[in-house]
């Protein structure tokens, strides 16, 4: 069964699906079942420049402590808002953008928030 906002991707063709309406069956792509993609939030590694960074006073979210790398073969390819477990706002980026977003943050709150980020090479990662 399946959940809002949950990420899929097709191991066989990349495809990525997200989630809008929950069901019962099986998402099938390329006939085999489509992965959930798990959000990571830490890893020793990786998380200094693949988790979101919520700035409320600046209104800016950003990806990683030290900016995430945009470049044709290893970039951030979005950045969703979710608030109060309602899709805001997704913002598709390029390898040539900056890996970050202004959002109206300051009258939010903060502990209703969700950030995720999705990295061609390092898949999701959420705030």
């Amino acid at each position: 069964m399946t959940q809002p906002n949950q990420i899929y991707k097709c191991n066989v063709c990349g495809n990525i699906v997200e989630v809008l309406h929950a069901g019962a069956g099986e998402l099938v792509c390329c006939d085999q079942p489509m992965k959930l993609q798990k959000a990571k939030t830490q890893d020793p590694k990786l998380s200094e420049k693949h988790v979101p960074v919520i700035d409320f006073e600046k209104d800016i979210i950003r990806i990683g402590k030290v900016p995430h790398p945009m470049e044709e073969k290893h970039y951030i390819e979005w950045i969703e808002i979710i608030y109060r477990n309602e899709f805001i706002s997704r913002k598709v980026l390029g390898s040539n953008q900056k890996p970050q977003i202004n959002f109206k943050l300051k009258n939010l709150d903060k502990t209703q928030l969700k950030v995720k980020a999705y990295c061609n090479l390092h898949g999701l990662w959420e705030a």
